[in-house]
């Protein structure tokens, strides 16, 4: 895959700060046995990231009119510090604020409850980090886990949830297990995996089979596409047009993943289209497949 030009950390914080959670449990798991589960499609801002810097209103607006029925944002630019004004704007286009990428640090002391109060008036209940280097850290991966499993106690009250966000590096091994691995055992189930199955598929993993392996916990996902080495040329990254085996794993999410929101992040902008023709492309390829 290519490389981005612009990191999410620094996207983050020209936009300000986000994150993403997971939905009720209990009715989740309930429902995952319909054969044909709902699942809504978000868009996950930093897709358009380039049209986010312009003009982040009319951002909005055109993902709206593609069809996503909610966003997953990695910044607030002239939203910033007023998530009442933003929810307004979201119900004016008919979005939902589907969830959110933030730093653990937004968890942590007198963050957290800014943190809150700022996600419970956008009514955006699925706060997810998209990166921690502690998470890799041989000496420090367990007092992240349990630290994410106490926040998720701390927010169950407001109707939030807090998860975690992979790339490549969580699928490193430790003790004969990824990281990903250990993080998933060493939490409580209300802590959300959100799986970035484009990044786990180029990691050797399969999406579906991780799914599976931790039933319940994939309330929100990352539908990334990715062109693997093996088919440079061959393929793009489009979703259905690309390397990852989306069928069976919109089946693992529909069957057992509890997953209600499937996020499209675009990062790669095939035959020098926009990031948001890009981004429509995928939308509508997902479509398909759905």
């Amino acid at each position: 895959m290519e490389t981005t030009v612009i990191s999410r950390r620094d996207f983050i914080k020209s936009g300000s700060v986000a994150a993403l959670g997971i939905a009720m449990l209990p009715q989740a798991l309930k429902a995952q046995g319909q054969e044909k589960r709902k699942l809504k499609i978000a868009a996950q801002m930093y897709s358009v990231r380039d049209a986010c810097k312009v003009n982040f209103d009319k951002a909005l607006e055109d993902v709206a009119k593609i069809g996503f029925e909610g966003v997953e944002f990695a910044g607030f630019w002239n939203y910033s510090g007023k998530p009442k004004e933003l929810k307004k704007r979201l119900d004016s286009l008919g979005l939902v604020a589907a969830g959110t990428h933030l730093g653990t640090g937004s968890f942590r002391g007198d963050n957290l409850k800014r943190t809150i109060d700022f996600y419970t008036a956008l009514d955006c209940k699925y706060l997810i980090c998209p990166g921690d280097g502690d998470f890799t850290n041989p000496e420090k991966y367990k007092a992240l886990a349990e630290f994410y499993s106490e926040t998720a106690a701390k927010l169950r009250n407001y109707g939030l949830y807090c998860g975690y966000h992979n790339h490549t590096n969580e699928f490193k091994v430790y003790n004969n297990k990824t990281y990903w691995d250990h993080f998933a055992e060493n939490t409580t189930k209300e802590v959300v995996l959100q799986q970035d199955c484009g990044w786990s598929y180029v990691a050797g993993q399969n999406p579906a089979q991780l799914i599976r392996k931790y039933p319940g916990r994939t309330q929100i996902t990352h539908f990334k596409p990715a062109v693997i080495k093996a088919d440079y040329g061959k393929k793009k990254a489009i979703i259905g047009q690309d390397s990852v085996p989306w069928v069976e794993t919109i089946k693992a999410c529909r069957e057992v993943g509890a997953t209600e929101w499937v996020t499209i992040e675009q990062e790669t902008y095939p035959d020098k289209k926009s990031s948001m023709e890009c981004l429509q492309l995928s939308f509508e390829g997902l479509k398909e497949l759905l």
